[in-house]
């Protein structure tokens, strides 16, 4: 059974996967990737070396370069100085400075690599395997060369493509996928499905230093987030109490990067004003509560932060005129621009209640709390609701792994 599972390639986690929207960095700015995000359906874009509107038969050398999303705008704005001139100079920047800086996040490969070597990849640090979309018959080539010269139109107006030269077209492979294909074999795994995540030794203390305490200031989290977002976990919210000899940390939620990503650019403006409990509850849901909305622009207006209040009211006022909702006073409501349109599974991300289990908890149990919320971790909680730390599918794939190499 092992054998057969290792045989498998990673194209056969491919089927039915949409080809990426790519970003050229070479032609796109902040300000064309904002406009893509919120025109994409998914909270991800990929960022490309190649130039999709150069005339060269050479596109070998089209690379991956990361992936972006609306939580690396909004870390990225947040570090500006507030000033209309300097805030707006932030959106003419290159789309490589939201790139992080490490390249290791996306990694390209074949369709033919085996599902071992993508388990060693991603156990290595990557988030997402590149891998080519394969074509074999005439007529989908012939139908490739359609989609490509719609998407040369498209490219023109929305910046964006799905095809790269000579017709190809990648899509990617997720941490998720992987731990989901490996759920249809679990029984290979036997008996670690069973056992409590406490004997198997994956849970992993190093990550509850991403925490930030309840009445902080989320600004003063903006660089745990961007670590977040690296690690592809969440920043906990947690209650340190008054007691210094008492170490519980009380986990209250979370500031999760895929929730920030179901949001626009003026979740900055929460980010600067906003305690890190506030922020939890403005990016909750659906919409943030109004009371919190008043709270943002009175604080923004107090500390005269007037390129936000600038970016807040030039978005307002252009959704406002096209809703023509306006609030009892007359102001046009700051909450018409405050989120965007996603897909059903990452709005099912957008929630800062914090999944957890505890150390008891099953291995399987874990990997399907994880899937069934679609995040890559869950929190480990004790008795009392203090953080132990949490396990994460990267933790997990380890462990699958050093179970085969025994195998064998």
């Amino acid at each position: 059974m092992a054998l057969t599972l290792l045989s498998h390639k990673v194209s056969d986690l491919c089927i039915g996967k949409p080809p990426l929207c790519c970003l050229s960095v070479v032609t796109a700015t902040v300000s064309d990737a904002i406009a893509a995000l919120k025109s994409s359906d998914e909270p991800f874009l990929t960022v490309w070396s190649c130039n999709h509107d150069e005339k060269t038969e050479d596109n070998d050398k089209c690379e991956c370069l990361g992936k972006i999303c609306m939580a690396d705008v909004i870390c990225y704005l947040a570090k500006f100085d507030n000033n209309v001139l300097s805030l707006s100079s932030a959106f003419d920047e290159s789309v490589s400075v939201l790139l992080p800086k490490s390249r290791s996040l996306v990694v390209h490969v074949q369709s033919s690599c085996n599902l071992i070597e993508a388990i060693d990849l991603i156990i290595k640090g990557a988030q997402n395997l590149i891998v080519p979309i394969q074509t074999k018959s005439i007529t989908k080539r012939r139908q490739q060369q359609k989609l490509l010269t719609r998407n040369v139109v498209v490219s023109l107006t929305n910046t964006t493509s799905t095809t790269h030269k000579n017709s190809r077209q990648f899509c990617w492979i997720t941490q998720e996928d992987i731990i989901r294909f490996l759920l249809d074999s679990i029984s290979v795994f036997s008996p670690l499905p069973s056992l409590s995540i406490s004997d198997l030794g994956v849970i992993n203390s190093t990550h509850t230093i991403l925490a930030i305490d309840y009445y902080s200031s989320a600004a003063s989290a903006v660089s745990t987030i961007s670590r977040a977002i690296l690690d592809n976990v969440s920043v906990a919210v947690v209650d340190k109490g008054c007691d210094q000899e008492d170490p519980c940390m009380a986990l209250i939620g979370e500031i999760s990067p895929m929730t920030l990503a179901c949001c626009d650019e003026t979740a900055v403006a929460a980010v600067a004003t906003l305690s890190a409990g506030d922020l939890m509850s403005y990016i909750d849901g659906s919409g943030p509560p109004e009371s919190l909305v008043g709270v943002v622009r009175n604080r923004l207006e107090d500390k005269g932060m007037v390129g936000l209040i600038s970016l807040i009211d030039s978005l307002s006022l252009s959704s406002g005129s096209s809703s023509d909702e306006e609030s009892p006073a007359g102001r046009t409501r700051m909450t018409s621009s405050y989120g965007r349109s996603v897909s059903s599974a990452a709005r099912m991300a957008r929630k800062s209640v914090a999944i957890v289990c505890n150390r008891k908890s099953s291995l399987m149990a874990v990997m399907i709390q994880a899937i069934a919320h679609r995040v890559s971790y869950v929190w480990v909680i004790d008795e009392d609701g203090c953080l132990i730390g949490m396990v994460t599918f990267v933790d997990i794939l380890k462990l699958f792994r050093e179970f085969l190499d025994g195998e064998n």
